[in-house]
């Protein structure tokens, strides 16, 4: 049966409508403030074999419009009506992405037969596992990231299991909450499958099924046709973890981005093995896996707002994921952490689309900004208080049109902020400080997104901050064009102070009474030469407070005198940094620390030591890498050729000194 147009528009609409209020639903009755002001979940509506075909666009988080329940839906062996299912665990069918993330799935029945499931998601505070809000890149296998429950039914027949929510109740730190927020999520479902009904007896249940099949080819045509506007070639681009462990090396996700035609490939060869910490991505080597193509669908949307987001939109891209690399970990690697690589993940593939169309897409989002969670005790009640704080994010790339958004957008868009108001009601401490951070959007034409800090001080002893997602403290986000880096991002323990300590990229602190912590993300790069910049956009962001005025006249040579553009000057600065060749580079600026990085770590030497590392099993690959960079790290400037001869001479001495290798190999 097929579906005419304007029958499927109308059913489209509906099929959006009913996710919609699904997520109003859940948005209205959560209980976590990571839940009911971040908006860390999703809701929606799949096919009978799990691909989805509806999602919100505006309400919850936007990553993960092609995710498949498949898998999930499969390892349920029988569904009666009202049963409702549940999993948080990432090894699983590779649904849920890390343990705090709940999933559940609801089937829908017409006359008996499954019509649809509708599904969703949402971030619990905490799971349980070594530490509180369970992620840290401290842990090294997914057993210390909390509670794990592959798929199983929650509600049977409109009862509820009341072992498994005992057995899961008393592995958290919050039970209340968990309790709230999965009752929440219950009632999203109901709600869809309510919705699900309505549509069915206004359109006629032939019609609904094959609107779902037309709904996802709708997509797919779209996603064709914007494909078909970019130049067919083979694009390459890598970027970096500030670490592969604490206190590691940096860890590397690399891409070749092949397009033909209406289609392409995203080949992540030469990205790092798996790693002992909690960054790996557990996409089980599925090539359209969510994971992956949250920044594709991104570009994709960024190309045509009129995109309608569901599965479809996937089907014209594919993956090549190495096995036993952080694209494709094996069990028990850690996984808690994968916002982090996500994030840098998303951000090479806008790396090698914008070299593509240049003149359609942004610079780096800034990335590598924390989401908080603070563990303490309320001195009035002497409750154990444990919330999220909120993200602390760095604002969008500049793009061709305009500056990037001010401390959000891009891939960070969907992450609300929570008010001061709120957290200093559900947590006892004070907020110092919440805003913008002066100098940290990357210079150019269009300006790249100011970074967000916080300034906030502890009231009791034994505090304990957890800041997953720190990075860019090393490595900074990318301007394109003459576009210039972001600023890096900071973690300061009492700054200004005799006590005052860099805390660079740990993630896990405790701290007492009186305490002041000033974290902040990085910023994010620019579009194009800042010197044609138009002077009173300068001036503007001077005094909005975005822009310094040293920095106006360093960056984007605009000399200013008693609050205005002095255009004499001006002219005469510009003039002069238009003649100074060091000031401009290539088609990227990826600021100094990542250039010299490059300088030892060239493609050559990344080559080679991907090309040795996958010979090896995969439990020795982190530690080679470990032992190669240390050997490189100690190399005579006179021994580096940079062309992957060292990396081999130096595996060559590691194998030899292990020879458990040499027998492993």
């Amino acid at each position: 049966m097929t579906v005419d147009k304007v029958t499927l528009e109308i059913l489209k609409n509906h099929c959006r409508a009913a996710a919609e209020s699904m997520a109003f639903t859940l948005y209205r009755t959560a209980h976590s403030t990571f839940v009911k002001e971040t908006e860390d979940f999703t809701t929606g509506l799949t096919t009978p074999d799990g691909e989805t075909f509806a999602t919100p666009v505006e309400l919850g988080a936007t990553w993960f419009v092609g995710l498949n329940y498949g898998t999930v839906i499969r390892m349920i062996d029988h569904y009666d009506e009202g049963d409702i299912c549940m999993t948080n665990d990432p090894y699983s069918g590779h649904v849920c992405t890390h343990s705090p993330d709940m999933h559940i799935w609801k089937p829908v029945f017409h006359d008996g037969e499954i019509v649809c499931f509708v599904v969703g998601h949402i971030h619990n505070t905490d799971v349980g596992g070594a530490v509180p809000a369970s992620i840290s890149r401290t842990l090294s296998e997914v057993h210390q990231e909390g509670i794990r429950i592959p798929p199983a039914k929650v509600v049977k027949r409109g009862e509820f299991n009341q072992e498994l929510i005992d057995v899961m109740l008393a592995n958290v730190r919050m039970p209340e909450q968990n309790w709230g927020d999965l009752k929440a999520q219950i009632a999203a479902m109901n709600t869809g499958e309510r919705r699900v009904h309505e549509m069915i007896a206004k359109f006629g249940v032939e019609t609904f099924k094959a609107g779902i099949a037309g709904l996802l080819d709708y997509a797919e045509s779209q996603a064709r046709a914007i494909m078909a506007t970019l130049p067919d070639g083979d694009y390459f681009f890598s970027d970096y973890l500030d670490e592969d462990a604490a206190g590691g090396f940096p860890c590397r996700i690399a891409l070749t981005l092949r397009i033909r035609g209406e289609t392409c490939e995203l080949d992540f060869t030469g990205s790092d093995p798996q790693i002992e910490s909690s960054v790996n991505m557990p996409t089980g080597g599925q090539p359209r896996h969510a994971l992956l193509m949250v920044g594709f669908v991104y570009i994709l949307y960024s190309l045509d707002p009129t995109l309608f987001l569901n599965s479809g939109v996937c089907r014209v891209a594919t993956s090549v994921l190495p096995e036993g690399t952080i694209v494709n970990p094996q069990f028990p690697a850690a996984v808690g952490l994968r916002t982090l690589s996500v994030q840098r993940l998303q951000g090479v593939i806008f790396g090698a689309f914008v070299q593509a169309a240049p003149d359609r897409l942004p610079s780096s989002p800034a990335s590598g900004g924390p989401i908080m969670n603070v563990n303490t005790i309320d001195n009035r009640t002497g409750r154990r208080v444990m919330a999220a704080t909120g993200p602390i994010t760095g604002g969008a790339g500049g793009n061709p049109y305009r500056d990037g958004t001010e401390g959000s957008g891009a891939n960070a868009s969907f992450l609300k902020n929570t008010p001061v108001e709120v957290n200093e009601a559900e947590v006892p401490f004070k907020i110092l400080r919440y805003g913008l951070t002066l100098d940290s959007g990357g210079a150019g034409k269009h300006r790249g997104g100011n970074a967000i800090e916080m300034v906030f001080q502890a009231h009791a002893p034994n505090t304990r901050v957890t800041a997953r997602n720190r990075d860019r403290t090393r490595f900074s986000s990318w301007g394109v064009l003459g576009g210039r880096a972001g600023s890096h991002s900071r973690f300061v323990l009492n700054p200004g102070s005799d006590r005052e300590t860099n805390l660079g990229n740990i993630d896990i602190l405790t701290i007492g009474p009186g305490d002041v912590v000033h974290i902040g993300s990085g910023g994010a790069g620019g579009w194009g030469d800042p010197l044609e910049r138009e002077p009173e956009a300068v001036l503007r962001d001077v005094r909005r407070g975005f822009v310094s005025q040293a920095a106006a006249e360093r960056d984007y040579g605009v000399v200013l005198f008693d609050g205005k553009v002095d255009e004499e000057a001006t002219r005469r600065r510009r003039e002069a940094m238009a003649v100074d060749t060091a000031r401009t580079g290539g088609f990227f600026d990826y600021g100094a620390q990542r250039t010299a990085f490059e300088e030892v770590w060239t493609a050559a030497n990344y080559d080679a030591l991907t090309d040795v590392l996958s010979g090896l099993p995969v439990h020795w690959r982190f530690f080679v890498k470990h032992r190669i960079f240390e050997a490189i790290d100690d190399l005579d400037r006179d021994a580096r050729r940079g062309d992957g001869s060292e990396v081999r001479a130096v595996f060559a001495r590691v194998v030899d000194r292990y020879p458990q290798l040499k027998s492993a190999i």
